[in-house]
């Protein structure tokens, strides 16, 4: 059996917006059912995370203008990142662990990636030899 990385089961190339880009158009991201947060990059990087609350609590109840609060003002940063070539199985017991859903990848410090829970053990799944095959 080859050793699987996080870089094996990770959605590549997520959705994100620049550190310049305004509250308005993460508001605009935000507001589809499926998006729970916004990953900020800049030049590639990942910077921060904007979440609903982010917005409401940044920019509502500050009477903030969101067409000209840039992301890079109220970016949260992440509550973790993992690695690409992280070990799958370590990554999927660090998401355990803390109970993430899901995180973004990064790889020398740009994002390439997101890491869901549920991506990782569909990968592992795919791993383990079918239970006819398994010694007792």
């Amino acid at each position: 059996m080859t050793r699987q990385l996080v870089r094996d089961a990770m959605v590549p190339d997520p959705h994100a917006l620049d550190a310049s880009s305004s509250a308005r158009d993460a508001g605009e991201s935000l507001s589809r059912d499926a998006v729970r947060a916004v990953l900020v990059t800049e030049n590639g990087a990942l910077v921060g995370v904007v979440t609903r609350k982010t917005l409401v609590r940044e920019v509502v109840a500050n009477g903030r203008d969101p067409e000209r609060t840039t992301l890079g003002e109220i970016a949260e940063e992440p509550n973790a990142t993992v690695e690409a070539a992280m070990n799958l199985d370590d990554a999927f017991a660090f998401l355990e662990e803390h109970d993430y859903e899901r995180v973004p990848v990064v790889e020398d410090g740009k994002l390439v990636g997101v890491l869901s829970r549920s991506g990782v053990q569909r990968r592992l799944a795919e791993d383990e030899p079918p239970e006819d095959l398994i010694e007792v």
